[in-house]
């Protein structure tokens, strides 16, 4: 049995906000949509559920995304207009 080196939260991380980048204006996605396309891509040996849930958390809490809800709770990109550039 080979043995998978675990992904960097901070790679997980990044994947994730470029996928939402990506999804912008065009589908909402879910922390575990999110979660789900990570496992998919690198496997369950190297991204655990747990792993994901920190990425978000770092998304989240750097501001790079916000949590939305609209009859469900989302992960998006903040809004532009009004906002100042980050320093």
């Amino acid at each position: 049995m080979s043995e998978t080196a675990p992904v960097p939260i901070e790679k997980l991380a990044e994947e994730m906000y470029q996928m939402i980048a990506e999804c912008e204006g065009k589908k909402n996605l879910k922390a575990m949509d999110l979660t789900k396309a990570m496992i998919a891509q690198h496997g369950e040996a190297a991204c655990s559920k747990d792993d994901c849930k920190k990425a978000i958390r770092i998304l989240i809490d750097s501001g790079r995304c916000i949590y939305s809800y609209l009859g469900g709770s989302y992960i998006q990109l903040p809004p532009k207009e009004g906002s100042q550039p980050s320093a």
